[in-house]
C-alpha cells in the first residue's frame, strides 16, 4: 500500500493568513459577478449544512459550501478514497433551482417536509438531480436566491470577464503553497491547467521576461504582465491595425467601413455608433465617439460578433399560416432518459425536452394500477411513471421557452375504462390550455402556430362514425368503437420484447373511448394507404405516423408526392424498432421532403441532435420554423434527388477560413494530458451538398491554437443546408475524443471575422470555448 505523505501542519497565524487571503479572493470574485457585498453570497461562501435526500431510507446530512473562485460548490462525502474532484461541482454545470417538490426524487421522498425548506439543483448533463432540504426557510431561501443569482450574473458577463475570472481561478489553483507568487514550477502547472504544453525553453523565457524583479517569483504586476502576453490575440490586433490610426483608435467612420465591407452589415452607419456604446470600456474612446482594441474585441467576442444572425434569436417568420407549414422540434418516447429497454422513464424527461424547444412530445399509455394509467415502453424492463404526473409536468413546462403550441402525441394500449381517466386527467389538470373545440370557422387546412399560442393539442385516435373532428356532426351516442392500434413497441427488434407481443396476442383493433376520442381535433391518427387522389382529397387534419425506413424509402422514390401530401397533412416519423439503444436517424432527408415531426430520442447525443438543435435554435427558438416556400407551394415540382433549375433560391458559394480557437476544454481531466485540436466543417443539406472538410491537427495546444485554413464549399440548396462545425482531439490509435461542436442553418450564417462559441456533446454552451472564423458568401456564377 502506497503511503500518504503528510503536509507539515500550518501555525495558527498561517491559518489566518490563508483565510484572510481566501476571504479576499471571494470578496473579488463577487465584485466580478456583480454581488459585492450580497448576503445571499456570503451565505453560500460560508456554507450550510442540508440534508441531501436518495430515496425514502436515505436522508443524511451534508455540508455545502461556494468555493472562493464564486464558481463551484464544495460538498462533503463520506465515501472513503472519494478523489477531491468528485466533491466538487460547478455552477456552470447547473440547468436550473428549483423551489418546493418540483421533481419526482421530491415528490416521492420528502413530502413529510414542508416545500419552504426543499429545493433541487438539475444539472444540464445526465447527472441525477440533487434534492437537497435545508434546516429553516431563510436558509433554503439563501440557497435558491444565492445561486439564482450567480447563475444569472455569470451568464450576462462577457466573454473578457469570463475568460478574466477563468484565468485567475486557474492561477489561484497552481499556486500550491497560497503565497500568491508564481514560481516557474508553478507556472508550467498552471500552463498544463489551461490546456497548453509549452517546453521548458519557452516556460522559462516567458517566465524570465515577466520577473522583472529578479526574484524567482512573479507577483501583482508581473502576473498581470504574464496575463496580458498568454491572452493576447494577434489575429485579431492585425484586423484592428488596417482600420485604425497611430495612437491605437478606430474612428466611428472606420468602423463603419469595417462593418460594411468585411462583415457585410447592411445597417453599419446606424450600428457602429451602438457598437461603440455597447462595447467600449475607455470613457475616453467612448467620448470621442471611438474603439480600442479592447472594445473591438469585445465586439467580437459579443453577439454581435457571432456566426448565428442574432435577429434570428427571436421569432421573425410568418407564424399565421397552417401548421403543417412548419417543421416541429419533436421527441419520440419522450418520458425515456435512457435506453429503450431497460432504461428509467422519468417526467423529467419531459421537462428536458420541454425547455429545450420541443413541441411535440410522446406518450405511450397502459393500464396501471389502482385504475390510474401508466406511461412506459412497453413489454418492456423501462420503469413506469403516471400519466397523471406527465400531464402536470407538461400544462408546467409546456410555455416557458416558447408561447406557440404543444403536441400530445398517444400511443394509448388502455382499456376504455382507463382511457376514460386519461381524458378526464387531460381535461381537468390542463384546463383551458387542452384545445378540445376548433379555433374558428375553417375546415378545410389547420389554424395557424399563431392562432394556437398557449394551446394544447392531443393526436390520436378518432372515432370512425365522428365523421368531422373539426366539425360538429359527430355521434354523441358513441360510447366506444373498435379502431385500428399501430404500436411502435410491436415494431422492436429485440427478441424478448418480440416474444412479449406474441405472448399478449397483440390485436390489430382498440377500443377507443369517446371521452378520449372527443381530446382529438387537429391531429387524427390514421394509417397510411398511399398518397392521396387530387380528385378524391382525404380531410387535411388526418396525419399518419412512418418508421424511419418507411419514410427514406417514400423520399426516396416518391419526393414530389410526399412533399405534396406534408403541404396539407402533417408527418409524424420516428426512430426504427432496431434503435434499442436510443440512437438516432438523420433528420435532414426528411425536413428536405416537408415532413414537419421529424421525432428524435432527445436523451442521446450525437450529430443527430446537434443538426436538430441547430435547426430549431432557429426563429427564436420557438420550436417552429416555416418550410421554405417550395415546400409549401401547392404547385411545387421541387424533388431533393434530382434539383434542376428552379424557383428555389440562388446556388452559394461558400469561404470559410479557420483561424484560431480559444479555450478549448480539457477532455481527459489528467493533469499531463493536454489537447491535440482540428476542426471539422460539415455540410447537411440535399445530397449533392453534404460534405465534410478537415484541418490540421495542432499538438498540445488547446487554449489558443492556431490553423489559418480555408476552405470553399458549393452550397445548391442554401434554405436546406445546415453548417457544422466539430472540434476534436486527435488521437492517433483510437477514437478521436470530442470537444465541442455548433451548428446553424445556413441562412443563419453571419458573414466577416465571427466567433463560434461551442456547445458541449449535450448542447449546453462552454462559458468561453470558442472558434474564430472568416466567413464570405457569394452567388455561385
Amino acid at each position: 500500500m502506497q503511503c500518504i505523505r503528510r503536509q507539515p501542519k500550518r501555525t495558527a497565524s498561517q491559518e489566518n493568513i490563508l483565510r484572510e487571503q481566501s476571504r479576499r479572493v471571494a470578496a473579488l470574485n463577487g465584485i466580478r459577478l456583480g454581488l459585492k457585498d450580497d448576503k445571499d453570497l456570503k451565505f453560500l461562501l460560508k456554507g450550510s449544512q442540508l440534508l441531501k435526500v436518495k430515496s425514502s431510507s436515505w436522508r443524511k446530512e451534508r455540508f455545502y459550501k461556494l468555493q472562493e473562485d464564486c464558481k463551484t460548490i464544495w460538498q462533503e462525502s463520506k465515501k472513503v478514497l472519494r478523489s477531491p474532484e468528485s466533491q466538487i461541482f460547478s455552477i456552470e454545470d447547473i440547468r436550473d433551482v428549483r423551489s418546493g417538490h418540483k421533481t419526482e426524487g421530491m415528490e416521492k421522498y420528502a413530502k413529510d417536509v414542508p416545500e419552504y425548506r426543499c429545493f433541487s439543483i438539475i444539472f444540464k448533463d445526465q447527472r441525477k438531480n440533487l434534492d437537497l432540504i435545508a434546516s429553516s426557510e431563510e436558509d433554503a431561501n439563501h440557497w435558491i436566491s444565492g445561486l439564482a443569482k450567480i447563475i444569472a450574473h455569470s451568464n450576462s458577463m462577457n466573454q473578457k470577464q469570463k475568460l478574466q475570472h477563468w484565468i485567475h481561478t486557474c492561477l489561484r489553483k497552481a499556486d500550491k503553497n497560497k503565497d500568491n507568487k508564481m514560481s516557474l514550477k508553478e507556472l508550467k502547472d498552471f500552463l498544463k491547467e489551461v490546456n497548453i504544453e509549452v517546453d521548458d525553453y519557452h516556460a522559462k523565457k516567458i517566465f524570465q521576461h515577466c520577473d522583472k524583479s529578479k526574484t524567482e517569483a512573479l507577483e501583482d504586476d508581473e502576473i498581470e504582465e504574464f496575463y496580458k502576453i498568454l491572452t493576447e490575440r494577434k489575429e485579431i490586433d492585425k484586423i484592428f491595425q488596417k482600420y485604425s490610426d497611430a495612437e491605437g483608435f478606430m474612428s466611428c467612420q472606420n468602423l463603419v467601413r469595417f462593418l460594411y465591407e468585411t462583415q457585410q452589415e447592411e445597417d453599419a452607419v446606424v450600428a457602429a455608433p451602438a457598437l461603440i456604446q455597447r462595447y467600449e470600456p475607455n470613457e475616453r474612446a467612448k467620448r470621442g465617439n471611438a474603439m480600442t482594441k479592447d472594445g473591438f474585441l469585445m465586439y467580437l467576442l459579443s453577439d454581435d460578433g457571432n456566426i448565428f444572425n442574432s435577429s434570428h434569436r427571436k421569432v421573425y417568420q410568418d407564424m399565421t399560416q397552417p401548421l403543417s407549414h412548419y417543421w416541429v422540434s419533436s421527441s419520440h418516447n419522450t418520458y425515456l432518459m435512457e435506453d429503450q429497454l431497460t432504461g428509467p422513464s422519468s417526467t423529467e424527461a419531459y421537462i428536458r425536452a420541454l425547455t429545450k424547444g420541443c413541441r411535440c412530445v410522446e406518450l405511450d399509455c397502459w393500464d396501471g394500477p389502482n385504475s390510474e394509467p401508466v406511461i412506459y415502453h412497453g413489454y418492456t424492463l423501462t420503469s413506469k411513471i403516471l400519466f397523471s404526473d406527465v400531464i402536470k409536468a407538461i400544462k408546467n413546462y409546456a410555455f416557458k421557452t416558447s408561447p406557440y403550441p404543444v403536441i400530445i402525441s398517444l400511443e394509448n394500449h388502455c382499456s376504455v375504462d382507463q382511457q376514460k381517466v386519461m381524458a378526464h386527467h387531460m381535461t381537468t389538470i390542463l384546463q383551458d390550455m387542452l384545445l378540445v373545440v376548433p379555433v374558428d370557422g375553417n375546415r378545410s387546412q389547420f389554424p395557424s402556430p399563431e392562432q394556437l399560442k398557449g394551446k394544447i393539442l392531443v393526436k390520436g385516435k378518432k372515432l370512425s362514425r365522428e365523421e368531422d373532428p373539426t366539425g360538429t356532426n359527430g355521434n354523441n351516442n358513441l360510447e366506444a368503437e373498435d379502431v385500428s392500434d399501430e404500436d411502435e413497441a410491436a415494431e422492436m427488434e429485440d427478441e424478448s420484447v418480440k416474444t412479449e407481443v406474441e405472448q399478449k396476442g397483440k390485436s390489430d383493433t382498440l377500443k377507443l373511448a369517446k371521452e378520449l376520442s372527443d381530446t382529438v381535433v387537429y391531429c387524427k391518427s390514421v394509417h397510411f394507404n398511399g398518397f392521396e387522389d387530387s380528385s378524391h382529397p382525404r380531410p387535411f387534419y388526418e396525419m399518419s405516423s412512418f418508421t424511419e425506413s418507411k419514410a427514406l424509402k417514400l423520399a426516396q422514390d416518391s419526393g414530389p408526392s410526399f412533399i405534396h401530401h406534408n403541404i396539407r397533412h402533417l408527418s409524424r416519423i420516428y426512430p426504427a424498432g432496431w434503435r434499442t439503444d436510443s440512437s438516432n436517424y438523420n433528420p435532414v432527408e426528411l425536413w428536405n421532403v416537408g415532413c414537419q415531426i421529424v421525432a428524435l430520442n432527445f436523451q442521446t447525443p450525437g450529430t443527430e441532435m446537434d443538426v436538430y438543435q441547430g435547426r430549431f435554435q432557429d426563429n427564436g427558438f420557438s420550436g417552429y420554423v416555416l418550410k421554405p416556400e417550395f415546400l409549401r407551394d401547392e404547385q411545387t415540382t421541387f424533388n431533393p434527388k434530382s434539383i434542376t433549375e428552379g424557383t428555389w433560391g440562388t446556388k452559394k458559394k461558400l469561404l470559410l477560413k479557420i483561424i484560431s480557437g480559444q479555450q478549448l476544454p480539457k477532455v481527459n481531466k489528467s493533469k499531463n494530458s493536454i489537447v491535440d485540436p482540428k476542426v471539422t466543417i460539415e455540410i447537411h443539406g440535399v445530397q449533392q451538398d453534404n460534405n465534410k472538410k478537415q484541418t490540421k491537427v495542432i499538438e498540445n495546444n488547446g487554449f489558443n491554437p492556431k490553423w489559418d485554413e480555408e476552405f470553399t464549399f458549393d452550397i445548391e440548396m442554401p434554405a436546406l443546408a445546415l453548417v457544422r462545425f466539430v472540434v476534436e482531439d486527435f488521437d492517433m490509435s483510437t477514437k478521436n475524443d470530442f470537444i465541442g461542436q455548433y451548428t446553424l442553418p445556413f441562412t443563419s450564417l453571419k458573414q466577416g471575422y465571427r466567433h463560434i462559441h461551442l456547445l458541449t456533446k449535450n448542447g449546453d454552451p462552454y462559458s468561453s470555448s470558442t472558434l474564430f472564423v472568416y466567413v464570405n458568401i457569394q452567388d455561385y456564377d
